[in-house]
């Protein structure tokens, strides 16, 4: 007796390799159960074909050989428990998923997969301030630069302001406390984000606290260090950003600008012209997963949810 492989038949004799295909091509703008009506399939057999359409689509994709990537976590329950998710930051896609955790040894997986060559080509590394990503980039590939996310750094820097707004909130009474209640959204969004009533409280509340002005101004300033082309220019910037919380008694932002000052060199590279990158991208990828998890109500079944990322950044 002789088995021959048809092409067109998958390895599951109950369906063909088109029908998997059908299946896949339905579920990249459909929930499952919506294409297990249609199909007239129970949605257990849709997620498995799923799977087989997904898997054909990344095996067909060229394999990763990155030279910039973006390095960030992701949050797939409840109970702080993390996954990395690195990105190829030239071809504006993820490509890898993995780790129990996100500690030093989760990201050293990553190189591991990727190999000793393929980690020697890496040029430039984007990522958050977290100390295990750095150990394992520079233990792995010690011949990159590194460059440290802005939106992770203004994220620390919008902490920083409302732990002063909540402060000043304890501090104050009676009609000035009344002036800070419920503004924390105008505190920490950008003038130009503001619609008109917020534009007018927000004057109001910087007339009201002298300190809150003061943290509010030093807040959007800081943004601007990005703007420059030159590492000494954006060294004079934050030492003349530095030399203003003097006598201001901004704790939090003293604190800020100590994280930056020891964390200095992976964010002045983004002076350098090599190095400018789509620093939106890594951010864009938390986004997009958010709304993979809200199509599904989350997911149990973790490769689906791993293949489900992979493949939504495909070209189609």
């Amino acid at each position: 007796m002789r088995v021959e492989k048809l092409d067109w038949l998958a390895d599951n004799t109950r369906y063909t390799a088109r029908m998997a295909e059908q299946v896949g091509k339905l579920c990249r703008d459909m929930t499952n159960k919506a294409v297990a009506d249609i199909m007239h399939l129970h949605e257990h057999t849709v997620k498995e074909l799923d799977k087989v359409y997904m898997r054909a689509w990344l095996a067909r994709t060229p394999q990763a050989a990155p030279r910039v990537i973006g390095v960030d976590e992701i949050s797939i329950k409840k109970g702080h428990t993390y996954r990395i998710i690195v990105s190829d930051l030239e071809r504006s896609l993820p490509i890898w998923i993995g780790g129990a955790g996100r500690k030093e040894e989760d990201m050293d997986k990553f190189f591991g997969e990727l190999g000793i060559k393929k980690s020697k080509q890496i040029c430039l590394v984007v990522m958050d301030m977290w100390k295990a990503f750095y150990n394992s980039v520079t233990k792995n590939a010690p011949q990159t630069n590194i460059l440290y996310d802005k939106f992770h750094i203004l994220n620390h820097l919008s902490k920083a302001m409302d732990e002063v707004r909540r402060d000043e909130y304890k501090r104050v009474a009676g009609k000035s406390r009344g002036y800070i209640k419920g503004q924390r959204y105008t505190l920490l969004a950008h003038w130009d984000n503001l619609t008109l009533e917020g534009k007018q409280s927000l004057k109001k509340l910087l007339a009201a606290n002298k300190r809150l002005h003061t943290a509010y101004l030093l807040k959007e300033e800081f943004s601007q260090l990005w703007d420059y082309q030159s590492e000494t220019w954006a060294r004079k910037f934050f030492e003349h950003w530095k030399e203003q919380l003097k006598w201001q008694r901004l704790k939090p932002f003293e604190q800020f600008a100590e994280m930056i000052e020891n964390h200095w060199e992976g964010i002045s590279s983004y002076c350098h012209p090599e190095n400018k990158v789509k620093l939106g991208f890594v951010e864009g990828v938390n986004n997009k997963i958010r709304v993979i998890q809200r199509k599904a109500y989350g997911y149990r079944d973790e490769e689906y949810f791993h293949l489900k990322i992979l493949t939504a950044f495909l070209p189609r």
